[in-house]
């Protein structure tokens, strides 16, 4: 199948600062594309590079078989939700759901038709003679969401979306947002610091680290087979523990909740827990000062400095190289002192 959108050999300098470094990626038509990583990693670059607010220092943006590197944004065919709302505060919420619309001066009854459509969709008919000011943050979401479906663009960009909204609120608009992109068949990229929202809404994620696609794949094959420290440790919370075992000529990853506490196996001293409601997170010191985080069900206390044993099954742990910090293809057997 035929790629609908086309980052090939993306790079982009500031000076002699490289922001983005050879990015290449095929998206498919109806695809949600979650670009994840940390701040500075460059996602919101490669976004404004595919909404023509920047230019690639090198590399091509192809869509549905056009190259667009350097046509306008107007161009483009595509449709953008900010962080920031980015709604005229002196324009009701029907004015500025239908500002793009008359820019292009289209047809009043088509206007009418597109915007009854987005109101009923985003739930806000009720609020349509509003100001701004007069919503919720939620509300003022919705707005910029329907001024993305009036415009009826194939491909929307949406950059932190929800990141100004409580986390309550940020749960509810996830489904939304998810269920609005379904419903019309968008291709959309959706930039986040926050991997809860990458892995609940998107398709695909593209992992960034310093400018770099650092892996790329479906939720559940981050998770669970990450190809890298850095794409082990940034998906998942807490965090894969990575340690290195006395004698052991590799790195070792457990994710919290595979590591057991048992009568036998690792020994370690509890330096302190976290209690979450459902769950505890116990922090042990293993050997050279190390700290393995260990997931337990419902509330279990501890004594500063408990001695205590822990194990994991080889099929739940990983192997990285101490050097390149890639995952080794096979996991060998646990070297795990028991004195």
């Amino acid at each position: 199948m035929m790629a609908y959108l086309k980052l090939k050999n993306i790079t982009k300098m500031f000076g002699n600062q490289v922001t983005l470094n050879d990015i290449s990626l095929d998206v498919n038509k109806g695809e949600f594309i979650a670009l994840l990583g940390p701040s500075g990693c460059g996602k919101t670059t490669l976004l404004r590079i595919l909404a023509g607010l920047e230019t690639p220092t090198e590399g091509d943006v192809i869509i549905d078989n056009k190259v667009m590197t350097r046509a306008e944004p107007s161009g483009r065919n595509i449709s953008m939700v900010f962080q920031s709302y980015a709604l005229f505060p002196h324009l009701s919420v029907t004015e500025n759901i239908l500002f793009g619309l008359k820019a292009r001066k289209l047809p009043k009854q088509e206007q009418q038709a597109r915007l009854r459509d987005a109101l009923k969709k985003v739930s806000l008919e009720p609020y349509k003679d509003k100001l701004p000011g007069q919503l919720s943050g939620g509300q003022r979401q919705r707005v910029a969401l329907a001024r993305a479906i009036v415009s009826h663009h194939p491909i929307c960009l949406m950059d932190e979306p929800l990141s100004n909204l409580d986390a309550k609120l940020r749960a509810e608009m996830r489904s939304e947002i998810r269920a609005l992109q379904q419903q019309l068949g968008l291709t959309v990229i959706y930039v986040t610091h926050d991997q809860v929202e990458a892995m609940s809404m998107a398709d695909r994620i593209v992992l960034l680290n310093k400018g770099q696609i650092e892996q790329v794949g479906e939720p559940a094959t981050l998770y669970q087979q990450p190809q890298t420290t850095f794409a082990a440790q940034f998906i998942g919370s807490p965090a894969m523990n990575i340690f290195q075992l006395q004698g052991d000529d590799v790195l070792t990853g457990v994710r919290p909740e595979h590591v057991m506490l048992k009568d036998s196996g690792l020994p370690g001293r509890v330096k302190k827990t976290d209690y979450h409601g459902d769950s505890t997170l116990v922090f042990v010191e293993i050997e050279n000062n190390q700290t393995v985080c260990l997931k337990i069900d419902d509330f279990k206390s501890f004594a500063k400095d408990e001695p205590v044993f822990i194990q994991w099954r080889v099929e739940d742990s990983f192997e990285f190289d101490p050097v390149s910090f890639k995952r080794r293809n096979q996991p060998k057997p646990l070297n795990i002192a028991t004195n």
